[in-house]
């Protein structure tokens, strides 16, 4: 079939087929972007914390309301930890400063040279007296864990010391030392001459910070083995058999009540709870995207329904003249199809130009990463499928009118 008739019946009537591109172009632009960003936060949301089972790690905030010394509160420390380990169904327990995805913690700057006038990177802090590698159960894919005589008690009101040996992440060690191993390195917490200098002993394959980021900067995290003391606060990650967790919390829970006759003030929160927490605007966010997709999608197979009823309404003397004359079904069906096809081509040009546009836009107003080719490319693949199989049931009806009908009135 020739593409000039039909071209020309389009320039003759431009408002109409110009309403259904630009629409077409809108709605290309924006659901590629849309569908882009929701893939981007489905896989940020899924990024791995580090933590080997999630669902089976919780930890338990302990606030003792007595008055005692520091040396008393660090023996009532571990006096706990003795506690939680002797419940039924745990696996691994560790005093540590904070946890992955709570949004709340310790941040410091590190740097590769004391001497140098800006941090290297900033890094999250995770102390413990434990062994955080056997409580979370992190990858270590370089150097060793912490020996037994290395983890140290600190007062965190007296002293300031750093314990000579930490572990570092893979991402931060990349980042650090990028291209070498980061085993026997030296790392400085500070930027100044009296920034303390600790050795690199272990690597993990990965430690989500408490913020989360996303990005490499989500995994910047070091640890040190240190237990704090001096204080009434403490926090006690504990990691459960497989299905025992929220046995476990209740029977937790009771224990620690039981150990003392000082009241305590304990809060208990699983990993999940964290996990939805941190990442529960990104799901607001993904739902809303995928919400206003379906609605221009459907707003533009009813703009293309729309206007190939009225169209074939508006020429039913020709298309009965055209049947007179000879025309067969499946040439109406054709013309109808091959006009919209014609007009959704424009539109997904268009919005392949605005798409891209818009993308820009977003990488340098929010630092997003470039739309993947993909996309597009997809996008304009369903607009095509979206074209044909909106105009198809008005073209079939133009198809279906008998010569006598159409030109009863001629």
């Amino acid at each position: 079939m020739e593409i000039r008739p039909i071209l020309s019946a389009l320039l003759r009537n431009k408002t109409g087929p110009i309403l259904v591109a630009l629409q077409v172009a809108l709605s290309l632009a924006i659901l590629a972007n849309a569908v882009y960003i929701v893939n981007e936060r489905r896989t940020v949301i899924a990024r791995p914390s580090g933590i080997a089972d999630e669902h089976a790690t919780f930890y338990i905030k302990a606030r003792n309301l007595d008055t005692d010394g520091p040396e008393q509160r660090l023996a009532a420390f571990k006096h706990e930890a003795d506690v939680l380990r002797a419940v039924p169904g745990v696996a691994s327990v560790a005093d540590v400063s904070q946890m992955p995805l709570s949004q709340s913690g310790w941040n410091s700057t590190v740097s590769v040279d004391r001497r140098q006038e800006r941090g290297s990177a900033t890094a999250s802090m995770y102390l413990s007296g434990d062994s955080v590698i056997k409580t979370f159960g992190l990858n270590l894919v370089e150097g060793r864990d912490f020996l037994p005589q290395e983890l140290v008690e600190i007062n965190e009101k007296q002293d300031k010391d750093t314990p000579p040996h930490i572990i570092v992440t893979r991402a931060l060690a990349g980042k650090l030392w990028p291209g070498t191993s980061g085993i026997g390195k030296t790392l400085y917490f500070g930027r100044n001459e009296q920034a303390q200098g600790t050795q690199v002993v272990g690597v993990v394959e990965r430690l989500q910070t408490e913020a989360a980021q996303t990005g490499e900067k989500g995994e910047f995290a070091v640890i040190i083995p240190a237990r704090l003391y001096g204080g009434s606060r403490a926090l006690y990650a504990v990691r459960t058999e497989p299905g025992q967790r929220d046995r476990v919390m209740k029977e937790a829970e009771s224990a620690l009540r039981k150990s003392t006759a000082t009241p305590m003030i304990l809060k208990m929160r699983t990993v999940d709870e964290n996990r939805k927490d941190r990442y529960r605007g990104d799901v607001a966010l993904q739902w809303m995207l995928v919400t206003v997709s379906l609605l221009m999608l459907l707003i533009t197979c009813s703009g293309i329904v729309g206007m190939a009823s009225l169209w074939v309404t508006q020429r039913r003397k020709q298309i009965g003249v055209r049947r007179a004359l000879g025309a067969r079904r499946i040439d109406i069906l054709r013309y109808f199809i091959l006009e919209n096809v014609m007009i959704t081509s424009a539109g997904v040009f268009g919005g392949a130009a605005l798409g891209l546009a818009l993308n820009q836009l977003l990488v340098s107003k929010l630092e997003m990463a470039r739309l993947p080719a993909g996309y597009l490319a997809g996008g304009a693949l369903l607009f095509w499928l979206i074209g044909v199989i909106a105009a198809y049931g008005p073209a079939w009806k133009a198809a279906s009118i008998s010569p006598a009908t159409a030109t009863r009135s001629v």
